[in-house]
């Protein structure tokens, strides 16, 4: 059964009449009638008895009333419901992002689509860029903040990449350091100091895409987490390279320098989503508040 032919039946039984049931939907009589006609053959059954003036639901036409308010209902939801994800009045968004992503670029971004779409609602997942890449392509996020170094290009195959920025890496020395005082300085001038990193092996932290040939940091301390590694700098346990996201949670009492143009690396931060798959309108509308917070870093 078409929806249509029960939007007819259900009109005609409400006013019990094909003729008024034509003059509201616009229709000529004769198609009215039809379209009953048509219903009553696909049913086995006369839905209405004709009368002189008017008609009147039969049993089965009782029947079949309950079931076409019903489905119509449905239909009508399931518009209403398209309608607001498409209009950003409900729906989800699910974002996932790099730490120092989450520290500055992220939360502009969620604070400036909850304030214009408060109506969807959001979950934020902090992790690696790996297992970040894991959720989206399993389903279990929307858009996810990655990063990647030069060298080590992320897998377009799986993913359409919007490129967000650049990220130059800087190096957190103590403010009591010899080489606070410079504006910026050469991996090789370190190599005395002790280097504060995610992991003990250098190729495995943010040091694997700036290390000159021959140099090979001393990691006495491992820090997960960015506050802990900048709490170490500022303590004078070590140095630590920076990724510029970090800045606006590194303490006063440390120094950020830039690396000489010849050590100097950054890292690509994109928006990834899945390839070959339709992006939700929330996650569409998402992708322009994050050029936008890009934008408002500098």
């Amino acid at each position: 059964m078409e929806s249509h032919a029960l939007h007819v039946f259900r009109t005609v039984a409400e006013l019990s009449s094909i003729t008024a049931a034509a003059r509201t939907l616009r229709y000529t009589q004769s198609a009215v009638s039809r379209q009953i006609a048509a219903l009553e053959a696909e049913t086995g059954a006369p839905l209405f008895d004709r009368l002189p003036r008017g008609v009147a639901l039969t049993e089965e036409g009782r029947c079949l009333l309950g079931h076409a308010e019903a489905v119509l209902d449905r239909l009508a939801a399931a518009r209403r419901d398209l309608t607001a994800l498409r209009d950003l009045t409900a729906g989800r968004l699910r974002v996932g992002a790099f730490p120092t992503a989450v520290a500055a670029l992220v939360p502009r971004a969620l604070s400036a689509f909850r304030a214009a779409h408060p109506h969807v609602a959001l979950s934020l997942v902090e992790g690696l860029t790996p297992g970040l890449l894991d959720r989206l392509v399993a389903g279990d996020a929307d858009v996810v903040v990655v990063s990647a170094a030069p060298d080590q290009p992320l897998d377009g195959d799986r993913l359409d990449l919007h490129h967000l920025l650049d990220e130059a890496l800087l190096v957190a020395v103590p403010r009591t350091h010899r080489l606070a005082h410079r504006r910026n300085v050469r991996l090789r001038e370190l190599a005395e100091d002790a280097f504060i990193a995610g992991s003990a092996v250098a190729e495995e932290t943010l040091l694997r895409a700036t290390l000159p040939a021959g140099f090979r940091p001393r990691i006495d301390i491992v820090a997960a987490e960015w506050t802990g590694k900048l709490g170490c700098v500022a303590a004078g346990l070590g140095v630590a390279l920076v990724p510029a996201l970090a800045v606006r949670a590194a303490p006063p009492d440390l120094a950020l320098l830039r690396l000489h143009p010849d050590d100097a690396a950054v890292r690509r931060v994109y928006a990834a989503t899945p390839r070959n798959r339709s992006l939700p309108p929330a996650a569409q509308r998402f992708l322009t508040h994050l050029d936008e917070a890009t934008a408002g870093l500098g």
